[in-house]
């Protein structure tokens, strides 16, 4: 296997509209290589996210190579610059490379403010999505707050747009009630710790406070969430929080889950 420690190849390269929609990515020694990020010519022009997105999946390749345990990083990235903004001698002219062959876009959202990462995925589990959507101001870390790390969300929708899988949480469903009789947060793994409380605001003020049980479900209340601890002992799947330190490969690429929950 080549070194991580090459670093990722950068081309700046300005737009070509025209174009098959199949994506070019290959693995090649372990590396993903020939991907593409375009900025939509919608985007105001910025450098700034020519720079981010650097940022971004060098930090996404790092933990990718550590997530999958030394399996796969990123090797070479093209970044499309659309023709609207000002040139610079640093832009060289696509070869093959096209708005429609990439597999990230950036680009602003479909209604203001939404600003939540997400990859189009319309296929069964294990079949590749279309690409992966990001906005200007989540790739600009203005939205960290909201959404976490851009490059571990970068490796979470990566999963979703190469490997076909899914969210490895329930928003219809997030507890559950265990063999115990115990109310668990749904999760790939029990063994991720944390605390189960409920955000209560009236007249302008909230406060969190434990969760309480619904007599009719016998689960917690609908305000009820899961924070898990920062530090972990137990290994976290990507597809669940990619936020925690202890991150492993999605759970459906591995042996073992939470057999008793379904996250789709």
């Amino acid at each position: 296997m080549m070194g991580f420690s090459r670093g990722i190849v950068f081309l700046l390269l300005l737009y070509l509209l025209q174009g098959s929609d199949t994506s070019l990515v290959k693995l090649n020694e372990n590396g993903y290589e020939d991907i593409i990020i375009a900025i939509d010519p919608a985007v105001s022009e910025d450098v700034t996210i020519i720079d981010q997105i650097k940022d971004m999946v060098t930090k996404a390749s790092a933990y990718l190579f550590e997530a999958t345990e030394k399996r796969f990083f990123f090797k070479n990235v093209s970044i499309l610059i659309p023709e609207n903004w000002t040139n610079s001698d640093q832009y060289r002219r696509p070869k093959q490379e096209s708005y429609k062959h990439a597999d990230i876009k950036v680009a602003p959202p479909a209604l203001q403010g939404r600003d939540e990462p997400y990859t189009r995925q319309f296929t069964k589990c294990g079949k590749k999505a279309e690409y992966i959507h990001f906005t200007p101001d989540f790739v600009l870390g203005r939205k960290q707050k909201e959404y976490g790390d851009s490059g571990r969300l970068l490796v979470h929708e990566w999963a979703h747009l190469r490997w076909g899988v899914f969210d490895e949480y329930n928003e219809d469903q997030p507890f559950y009630s265990a063999s115990s009789k115990k109310i668990e947060a749904t999760r790939c793994s029990t063994g991720i710790k944390g605390m189960n409380k409920a955000q209560v605001c009236q007249g302008g003020s909230c406060i969190t406070r434990n969760c309480r049980r619904n007599s009719t479900t016998q689960l917690y209340e609908k305000d009820c969430q899961f924070f898990p601890d920062k530090v972990q002992t137990e290994k976290s799947s990507i597809m669940f929080m990619q936020s925690i330190d202890s991150v492993s490969m999605p759970v459906t690429l591995s042996r073992t889950y939470n057999q008793r929950i379904s996250f789709r």
